[in-house]
C-alpha cells in the first residue's frame, strides 16, 4: 500500500475529517508507522481561554489514539511571541502586534519589556496545559527563535518570482500561485469582490498579498534583515517551523476553524512555492466553543480561562472532560451544568480507581468476573475514536467501565482488580480523564472553595440513617445545607456521592 495507514500498525484506521477535501478519510502517512503532526500553538499575550483549549484538546486526542494503534508521532506545537496582529481576520493582517498592544494593557503594566510578557504568559500556558493533561510536544518552536529561517524562506520567495519587497515590507504574490484558496475557497478572484478580506497598501502589487516581513524600525521586536528593520509575518513562521522539524509535506496540520483562513491558506501558498510539494496530506479544524449558549466575551462576563475556573472549584480533570465531550466537528456548548457533570463523572473515575487499589491490596482469591466486559469496552471506546475522534460514544463506554467496576468494588478478587488497573490505564491513555499524569501543585487562591472531607462523609452517612429511619425532612435538610456550601450529593447505584460544584 503506497503511503503507509495507521492500519499496518493495527486492525484500526485512525479516520478523520479532512478539510481540504470536505470528507471522513484515514490518515495516510508519508513513513509507515510515523505520524508527523503539526498544531498551530498560542500567541503569548494573555491567558489562553477555554475554546483555545478544546482545539489544542482535539490534537492530543489524536496523539492518544495514534499511539493506541502502536503509531509513532512527532509532534510539534509552536508558541508565537511575535508577528501576530490585531486585524488577523484578513489575509494581510492590520493592527497592531498583540504582544505589543498587551504590554500597553493594564495587565502589562507589571512587565518591563515586552519579552519579560512573552515568557510570563508561555509559563502560565503550560501549567494550564499540564494541568489538562495534554501530552507534551516533541518540539515547541518559538517564532523569535526561528528568525534566520524566516528571512532565508522570504528571500528564496522573493528570488522565485513569488514574493516581491516594496518600502512597507515584503509580500507574498499570490498571482504566482494558482491554487490559492483552495483550503478555505477564498480563491483570489473573490478576494477581489471582497475587499473587506484584504488591508489596503498602495505598496502592494495587489491588494489580496500578503506580508513575509513588516519593515519597523519602531516596533518593539523587530530583527535585522536584508530587507531592514522588522519583524514576520504571521503566517511566514508556522511554515517555516513545520518544515524545519517535520519535513516538506506533514502527515497532518491541525488548528482552530478560526485559522483556516487567511493563515493556514496563507501557509499553503508559502510552503508550497518554495518546496513545489504538498505542505499537509491532512487538514483538521476544531469547531468554536460557546458558553452558556453564547460567544464568550469579556464584556458579557463568560470568558473562561483554566485558571479561572480552577479558581472557582473546578476540577482540572473535569475541565478537560467537559472541553472534550462533545466532538470537535461541531461547535460546543460549554455550561455550569456541563461541567458539574463532568466533574461527578471524574468523580467515578477516581472511587474506581481507589476501588481496584483496594482489591489489589486485598488480594482476594477468585476469577476474573469483569476483565472480558472491561476489554469489550475498552475496544467499543477505541473504535469510536478512531471514527472521527467520536468523543460522544467513547466517553459513554468508558463510563461503563466505571459502573462494571464499582458494581463488585466491595468484592473485587485480585484477578478482577488488576483487570480494572488494565482498563483504567487503558482509558486513562486513551482519553486522559482517570488521574493526573504529571505532579503539579495545585492552584490555590483565597476564592477557592475549602472542605472538610470527614465533615462531609459524616454528613452524608447522617442522611443515609435519617432515610432509613423515614425522616425525610432531615435528610433533605443536610442536602441543601450542602448544596448551599457548594457541595452536591448524588444517589447513585453505588451509594452516594458528593462533588463539589463548580461557582461559575
Amino acid at each position: 500500500m503506497p503511503n503507509g495507514t495507521l492500519s499496518q500498525m493495527s486492525e484500526r484506521t485512525l479516520r478523520l475529517y479532512d478539510t481540504m477535501t470536505r470528507q471522513v478519510k484515514p490518515l495516510e502517512l508519508v513513513e509507515p508507522g510515523h505520524l508527523r503532526f503539526y498544531s498551530c500553538g498560542p500567541t503569548v499575550y494573555s491567558y489562553a481561554h477555554i475554546g483555545n483549549f478544546r482545539t489544542f484538546l482535539t490534537a492530543d486526542l489524536i496523539i492518544r489514539t495514534a499511539q493506541a494503534l502502536g503509531t509513532r508521532v512527532t509532534y510539534v506545537s509552536n508558541i508565537t511571541d511575535v508577528g501576530h496582529l490585531t486585524q488577523d481576520d484578513v489575509a494581510d493582517a492590520g493592527g497592531e502586534d498583540k504582544m505589543a498592544r498587551a504590554l500597553q494593557s493594564k495587565e502589562g503594566e507589571q512587565f518591563n519589556n515586552v519579552w519579560e510578557l512573552a515568557e510570563y504568559y508561555e509559563d502560565a500556558f503550560l501549567e494550564d496545559w499540564a494541568r489538562l493533561n495534554l501530552k507534551e510536544p516533541q518540539v515547541r518552536p518559538r517564532a523569535t527563535q526561528h528568525m534566520r529561517e524566516q528571512i532565508v524562506a522570504a528571500e528564496q520567495l522573493i528570488a522565485q518570482g513569488n514574493a516581491y519587497e516594496t518600502p512597507t515590507g515584503v509580500y507574498f504574490n499570490v498571482e504566482s500561485f494558482p491554487s490559492y484558496g483552495k483550503l478555505s475557497g477564498n480563491t483570489q478572484e473573490n478576494l477581489k469582490k471582497a475587499s473587506r478580506e484584504v488591508v489596503l497598501d498602495d505598496n502592494k502589487r495587489d491588494q489580496s498579498d500578503f506580508a513575509l516581513w513588516k519593515k519597523d524600525d519602531k516596533h518593539l521586536m523587530q530583527w535585522y534583515s536584508p530587507f531592514g528593520w522588522g519583524f514576520p509575518g504571521w503566517h511566514l513562521e508556522c511554515s517555516v517551523m513545520a518544515r524545519m522539524y517535520l519535513g516538506e509535506t506533514l502527515d497532518l496540520h491541525a488548528g482552530g476553524e478560526d485559522l483556516i483562513f487567511p493563515h493556514h491558506e496563507c501557509e499553503i501558498a508559502q510552503s508550497e512555492a518554495l518546496t513545489g510539494k504538498p505542505f499537509s496530506n491532512h487538514w483538521i479544524h476544531t469547531r468554536f466553543l460557546q458558553v452558556n449558549g453564547e460567544k464568550m466575551s469579556k464584556s458579557l462576563g463568560n470568558y473562561y480561562t483554566v485558571r479561572f475556573l480552577l479558581e472557582k472549584g473546578a476540577d482540572p480533570l473535569a475541565i478537560r472532560y467537559a472541553l472534550i465531550s462533545g466532538v470537535y466537528t461541531k461547535p460546543l456548548n460549554f455550561t455550569d451544568q456541563s461541567l458539574s457533570d463532568a466533574m461527578g463523572n471524574i468523580d467515578r473515575y477516581r472511587r474506581s480507581d481507589a476501588a481496584v487499589a483496594a482489591g489489589l491490596e486485598a488480594a482476594r482469591p477468585g476469577d476474573d468476573a469483569i476483565g472480558t466486559l472491561l476489554e469489550e469496552l475498552y475496544d467499543q471506546a477505541l473504535d469510536a475514536m478512531c471514527n472521527d475522534l467520536n468523543t460522544s460514544v467513547a466517553l459513554a463506554k468508558a463510563l461503563e467501565g466505571t459502573r462494571v467496576i464499582l458494581r463488585e468494588a466491595e468484592t473485587l478478587s485480585l484477578a478482577s482488580a488488576e483487570s480494572g488497573k488494565v482498563y483504567l490505564d487503558r482509558i486513562n491513555d486513551l482519553l486522559g480523564i482517570v488521574r493526573p499524569e504529571r505532579v503539579l501543585a495545585d492552584l490555590q487562591t483565597e476564592s477557592a472553595p475549602k472542605v472538610d472531607e470527614a465533615r462531609i462523609g459524616a454528613l452524608i452517612q447522617e442522611r443515609i440513617d435519617a432515610k432509613k429511619a423515614k425522616n425525610f425532612a432531615l435528610a433533605d435538610q443536610i442536602r441543601k445545607d450542602l448544596e448551599a456550601e457548594g457541595i452536591e450529593l448524588r444517589d447513585t447505584p453505588e451509594g452516594t456521592v458528593w462533588v463539589l460544584k463548580s461557582t461559575l
